[in-house]
């Protein structure tokens, strides 16, 4: 089957899910794997299996990082406002996609289509067109070296950039990689997670109706056997990931064995600060939204440390329970639905591991909000109730370890030094946010707060424009801004013209 037909939007998830059960999308085509092994994707509200995708290895591996290579030449030397052109066309193409997509990922993930998913569909398209639109800003430089010489600088593509992405935004995190390569010039393989291969494969295939052949492949499988060769493989001068920490390592050793530049981004504990002189409303609006708990938690970005002053701890608990109380748990295609599930049962495992972990901590006071579905339809489906934990300190495992769920410690405090060394008492330095009506304390929190991505008085998700990255154990590294482009996906060329 090929991947250049004219693709016709396809709103049923389920059909979708079966139509491209069993591809890759290699040198411009929706091809199965070279040999027989497959696995399962399931729907994490039900258990029921809805496709099977190539375990890929390092054959299926080779044959896209090939395709690229084939291609690189021809992309490279299209000029780069032709290159951005394209790309911001394929942008509008995938903006009549935006219900399939939104509906295919909400299917694999569990992540509800109102609040999550569709969303999530939405800013793919706006990340391409972003890049696309920044194209002419690939440019160098004249360096005053020399009267007598012409010294310019250039950028040039770095050439295979390798595309490692996780599940639990898969679609924006793969757009926020591929379009400033592509724009700069670099042909790609991505690697998709093993939970969501289905949405980034349709996104691929509707890309690759105005792409060359070879300069956008996509392979499904497992770590070991199928992003390992990807790190490793000869042809490929650039990596990118989006993971754990723990693969992060791998993936970085593996780079540096190889001399390439790799950019990390990795987890995060993102603290919070409500000052007593914060909008508690706004507070009570930005810790629901910032721990994503319309996604389960699943976000490195979530708010999962809340530090809280004294004056406002108890109000502040209680109103975010009644505003999450209300938030309706159920199938994540029901457009009623506010909470969809955890993405696979390994995790959920985890998640629940914690919470009782927690509930058995001495001081600690969970409170559980919203209500499990009670649909008989969903019953083996991955759903965990939000659970706020009062009465535990910084230290607590629930404090310091990235738990991907819906579970956050609210800390008081009384000091505004100590809730500052706080959330800074972390392996990680993601994101944070400060809530505070007083200019003084937010300049100073911005200042001192370690973290790449900081906000006062507001907790938005990433968004193209704006550089987004961590600091300690979070990764290295920019994405989502035009310096991403610029930096990570260009190598700059000295030129010096003697011509006497």
């Amino acid at each position: 089957m090929t991947a250049r037909q004219t693709l016709t939007p396809n709103i049923d998830p389920k059909a979708l899910a079966r139509s491209l059960s069993g591809f890759n999308l290699i040198d411009g085509q929706l091809v199965p794997a070279s040999s027989s092994d497959t696995f399962a994707v399931c729907n994490p509200a039900t258990g029921l299996e809805i496709a099977r995708v190539p375990a890929s290895g390092r054959s299926e591996v080779d044959q896209a990082v090939r395709a690229a290579v084939r291609a690189q030449v021809d992309w490279a030397a299209m000029p780069a406002r032709k290159r951005g052109n394209l790309v911001g066309e394929c942008a509008r193409l995938l903006a009549a996609h935006v219900e399939e997509l939104g509906r295919l990922v909400a299917l694999e993930t569990g992540k509800a289509l109102r609040t999550e998913s569709r969303v999530e569909a939405s800013i793919v398209a706006d990340a391409l067109q972003f890049y696309g639109g920044v194209a002419s800003e690939l440019k160098g430089e004249s360096v005053p070296f020399s009267p007598e010489m012409l010294t310019i600088t250039t950028r040039e593509p770095i050439g295979v950039v390798g595309v490692i992405i996780p599940w639990n935004a898969p679609m924006m995190l793969m757009a926020l990689k591929i379009a400033p390569a592509l724009v700069a010039g670099n042909c790609v393989v991505v690697k998709s997670a093993e939970e969501a291969p289905l949405a980034v494969l349709r996104v691929c295939q509707i890309l690759n109706q105005l792409l060359p052949a070879g300069v956008l492949n996509i392979v499904s499988g497992f770590g070991p056997e199928c992003g390992g060769p990807l790190v490793a493989h000869p042809a490929v001068g650039k990596i990118t990931f989006t993971g754990s920490v723990e693969t992060g390592r791998i993936v970085a050793r593996a780079a540096g064995e190889k001399l390439i530049p790799a950019t990390l981004e990795l987890g995060g504990k993102s603290p919070m600060i409500v000052m007593h002189d914060a909008d508690l409303d706004k507070a009570v609006a930005g810790a629901i939204a910032g721990m994503r708990f319309t996604r389960q938690g699943q976000s490195c970005t979530a708010a999962s440390r809340i530090f809280v002053h004294e004056s406002l701890h108890d109000e502040f608990v209680a109103k975010v329970k009644a505003k999450v109380d209300l938030m309706k748990m159920g199938d994540p295609l029901d457009e009623a639905t506010d909470i969809g599930t955890i993405i696979s049962r390994a995790q959920y495992d985890k998640v629940c591991g914690y919470i009782e972990h927690g509930k058995a901590a001495s001081g600690a006071e969970p409170v559980e909000c919203s209500a499990l579905p009670g649909d008989a339809a969903l019953r083996d489906g991955l759903f965990v109730r939000p659970v706020i934990f009062t009465g535990l300190s910084n230290e607590s495992r629930l404090a310091r370890e990235e738990i991907f769920g819906p579970v956050t410690c609210v800390i008081k405090f009384s000091n505004y030094e100590d809730a500052l060394a706080a959330a800074n008492d972390s392996d990680y330095g993601l994101a944070a946010t400060i809530w505070t009506t007083n200019l003084k304390t937010a300049l100073d929190a911005s200042r001192r707060l370690q973290a790449g991505f900081v906000q006062i008085n507001q907790n938005i998700v990433v968004q193209p424009g704006l550089s987004y990255g961590g600091v300690k154990q979070s990764g290295l590294g920019r994405e989502a801004s035009l310096e991403a482009m610029l930096d990570h996906f260009t190598h700059k060329k000295t030129v010096i013209f003697n011509m006497q």
